[in-house]
């Protein structure tokens, strides 16, 4: 049978398992199994499988992922998320929108500590959702406004998207974190923008909250100087050249620690769960990158990627053009796959044609994070939406996905304008020390 037939039946069987229910990892690594099998004997597939977990079980580089997962976990259990917000809050609260904008602000700002989008939604829904329903904000804004929020966590870093895209593609870690600090910024504001154009049009989406006396403002604002000396010691670090990303990592997670102790928590409450939680994490993590390599090895024995290269290279299509596909296909697969699966699936098959096109690899990877982002709430899959839902279980599957509508309209906005002025990302990286 040929290879490219074989890769069809394989790519069939993917879809079939995992629309079976079958976890997303096990799917991806029995389905390069089968595939590895028909195309070579079962000794050398057998021999491909063991080396493939124990490499990357070993590998040093990807000791970076715990480290940040336990980081965002340990931040959350300390309550800076809770720091954040009541800061935001205090400032923005008494405006029309202004707790939907609090959540968006505490929502970057913990990002900064938490490379997790999942993580983000669901911290902050705990805490931003009973807020709003209390002042009786409609429920598309505040289901909306914190699904969409969530969605900073992989875009400001650190970012466990950009670890795996940075050692996927041999990309500069220090340069995808430091790429995707003004894209979040922006990002951040243009989803402030959409509260606020949105209450002018209808201000019963988000009636104003009390307002904060001055003397209370600033001593919120005092509340979160752990947090942003956090952030400052970890990217800048990254920055100046102090740290590896595996470094920096190892810093901000004992930082988080030691701020948890200032706050008067102990270190059962700390590392309790979030050792547990982390180690589910990672170990979710780990399962779907060792199936996934294992899966495109098979793609790359099939020749799948380079027939896909010389394909959409021969298309009468310009540099632009073609960018702009790839992008679509992105905003496609995600409303059908999770951030984690397109990143694994697609970049050993799209990063070539990329890097052929003369563009910065360093800038096509934010330029993936942002549209990974919209299919963190795309429908019908939006990770961000379910988890949202699930926390507000009264709510309407259909309402939460009204409510971001908006937000996915300001983030294609943000990705023309990353596209069409790409030094958005490269300013940044371009002034580190090297």
């Amino acid at each position: 049978m040929p290879p490219s037939i074989i890769a069809i039946v394989i790519l069939g069987l993917l879809f079939v398992l995992l629309a079976g229910g079958m976890p997303l990892g096990f799917a991806m690594g029995l389905s390069g199994f089968l595939g590895t099998l028909l195309l070579i004997d079962v000794n050398a597939s057998l021999a491909l499988l063991g080396q493939t977990a124990y490499e990357t079980g070993l590998a040093y580089n990807l000791s970076v992922i715990p480290m940040f997962v336990l980081m965002g976990y340990i931040a959350g259990e300390a309550g800076l998320n809770e720091s954040l917000y009541r800061a935001c809050n205090a400032w923005l609260g008494h405006r029309r929108g202004g707790l939907a904008l609090a959540t968006i602000g505490a929502c970057g700002a913990f990002a900064a500590i938490c490379g997790s989008s999942l993580a983000t939604a669901a911290t902050m829904a705990q805490i931003a959702l009973p807020e709003m329903r209390k002042y009786k904000y409609d429920d598309r804004l505040a289901t909306g406004s914190v699904a969409a929020g969530g969605t900073i966590g992989i875009l400001i870093p650190p970012s466990v998207v950009m670890v795996i895209y940075g050692l996927l593609t041999e990309t500069s870690i220090s340069q995808l974190f430091l790429a995707g600090f003004v894209p979040g910024i922006l990002t951040v504001l243009g989803f402030m923008a959409t509260i606020s154009i949105a209450c002018r049009i209808d201000p019963t989406l988000g009636p104003p909250a009390a307002r904060t006396a001055m003397p209370e403002r600033f001593k919120a604002l005092g509340s979160v100087w752990g947090s942003a000396l956090l952030f400052l010691v970890v990217i800048g670090g990254l920055y100046v050249g102090w740290f590896s990303p595996t470094e920096a990592a190892s810093v901000g997670t004992c930082g988080a620690f030691v701020l948890g102790l200032v706050n008067r928590k102990t270190p059962r409450q700390l590392l309790g769960t979030t050792l547990i939680d982390t180690v589910k994490t990672t170990a979710m993590i780990f399962t779907v990158l060792i199936g996934a390599i294992l899966f495109n090895n098979f793609l790359i024995l099939a020749s799948v990627p380079s027939l896909v290269s010389d394909w959409i290279s021969g298309l009468p299509l310009g540099k632009t053009a073609v960018l702009l596909v790839i992008v679509l296909m992105y905003f496609v697969l995600g409303c059908l796959l999770d951030s984690l699966a397109m990143i694994l699936l697609t970049i050993p098959i799209v990063f070539p044609i990329v890097k052929a096109l003369g563009y910065d690899p360093v800038w096509f990877g934010i330029i993936i994070v942002m549209v990974v982002e919209l299919g963190l709430i795309t429908p019908p899959i939006g990770m961000n939406v379910f988890v949202i839902k699930g926390m507000v279980k009264d709510v309407p599957l259909e309402t939460i996905f009204r409510g971001v509508t908006p937000f996915i309209i300001a983030q294609i906005i943000l990705i023309g304008a990353l596209i069409a002025f790409p030094d958005i990302a490269l300013w940044l990286p371009s002034t580190m020390a090297q």
